[in-house]
């Protein structure tokens, strides 16, 4: 009786080994195809672009310095704000420069007395000339020193005029309508005329320049018609990435080219202008220009991450079919154009290229397909087939290989019970 008891457990044993295998392999065979994100590419004419390093610059720039010398005793603006072409910016003690335009006006006044006396000196020698009273030689006298009274005149006049401008010019005023700078100087100070520093500087940033290189090679091509658009066409759009990386929403235009390649680099500069309205771009900021060079017609944008290489240095893309089968292209590639490769062969119209979730996307297998979200078009996001992320399905394979080897042994320990039961 205890052989066939022992046999009995045996056997349950077994069965409790083998069946959670068996439930794993039937779930395994059942697992869905992995899932793949795919976008879809079609053939057009795409704007390739350059993107050059750039630096902004002030549409226009006055330094503002004294034109006459003395000591500051008001500062009336208020640092980085906004000033108008004529606005006071310093005053300068004129007292000096008062007292010299009264010196002046007296000169005038005291030249002007002198050619009336001069004046009436000539008519009266003129008179006594015409009946012999008086020679010639005395007439030419009185003449010449009316003339001489006259030029006096006009050189006080001058005078005059000019202490007026120098007296103006105490108060130092804007020449130009902008954003003023910080005030290198405070009253009490003594400035002068020439002298190297500015007092400050006035920027209109309204709209800016934007300085930014390119490659003397790239500009012959430009210049031989190979390119989108001349380097004398005002018309070119181009768009502007910040240091932040976010795309400036103004579109600016090519004002021109430095006629002159630096030795040293061999480079040449070009000047774009931007409006900037709301003045979020600042003189010397560096910034990233999208510049348009040329059309590539009838070609296929796809996305940095849906191409990879071979061992060969040969780019390749898994591309999935109809019957949502796996299958590797080689790709001719022109060259990248942002975030994308431009192919010229290899891909067609409608074909549906993997971006993500290449683990499970061998070639000759079978996928999911799922078009990339709006999320993932600037980075794409893993899929749960990634190494190291289990599948709902082992997950639940292995759940239910457990629950039926529990299910085995808690049979066989019962029929043991029972069989020790019948043998007493």
């Amino acid at each position: 009786m205890r052989i066939r008891i022992t046999a009995v457990l045996a056997t349950a044993l077994t069965a409790a080994c083998l069946w959670p295998a068996d439930g794993v392999a039937q779930q395994g065979g059942d697992r869905p195809p992995p899932t793949v994100e795919v976008v879809e590419v079609n053939r057009l004419d795409v704007t390739l672009t350059s993107t050059l390093p750039g630096r902004v610059r002030a549409y226009e720039t006055a330094e503002v310095r004294p034109q006459v010398a003395g000591i500051i005793v008001e500062r009336t603006f208020d640092e980085g704000g906004r000033v108008e072409a004529g606005d006071v910016l310093y005053r300068i003690d004129a007292a000096t420069y008062e007292a010299a335009l009264a010196e002046a006006r007296a000169g005038v006044s005291q030249a002007a007395a002198q050619l009336r006396a001069a004046r009436r000196e000539a008519d009266r020698l003129e008179e006594l000339q015409s009946r012999n009273v008086a020679s010639q030689q005395a007439l030419d006298d009185a003449v010449a020193g009316r003339d001489g009274a006259e030029a006096a005149l006009e050189l006080a006049e001058a005078q005059a005029r000019r202490a007026e401008i120098e007296l103006d010019r105490t108060n130092i005023r804007a020449r130009l309508t902008g954003e003023i700078g910080l005030s290198q100087t405070s009253p009490g100070a003594l400035v002068s005329t020439g002298q190297a520093d500015p007092l400050t500087t006035i920027r209109n940033i309204e709209r800016v320049y934007v300085d930014v290189t390119q490659s003397a090679a790239e500009l012959l091509r430009w210049r031989r018609g190979q390119a989108l658009l001349a380097l004398d066409d005002t018309e070119t759009q181009v768009k502007l990435r910040l240091a932040d990386g976010e795309e400036f929403e103004e579109t600016g235009t090519l004002a021109g080219a430095e006629p002159y390649v630096n030795e040293q680099t061999g480079v040449v500069v070009l000047r774009l202008v931007f409006d900037n309205p709301d003045k979020l771009l600042l003189p010397g900021m560096y910034v990233e220009v999208e510049m348009p060079t040329a059309t590539a017609e009838d070609v296929i944008a796809v996305p940095q991450e849906g191409v990879t290489r071979d061992r060969r240095g040969t780019p390749q893309s898994l591309v999935v079919t109809a019957e949502n089968v796996v299958e590797q292209r080689s790709l001719t590639i022109l060259r990248n154009n942002g975030s994308d490769w431009i192919v010229s062969e290899g891909l067609d119209d409608g074909d549906r290229v993997i971006v993500a979730g290449f683990q499970g996307a061998a070639p000759g297998a079978t996928v999911n397909p799922q078009p990339r979200s709006e999320a993932d078009d600037d980075e794409a996001t893993p899929t749960s087939s990634e190494p190291g992320s289990a599948s709902a399905a082992d997950a639940q394979a292995d759940a239910e290989g457990q629950a039926a080897g529990a299910a085995a042994a808690a049979e066989a320990r019962s029929t043991e019970a029972g069989n020790e039961t019948e043998t007493n």
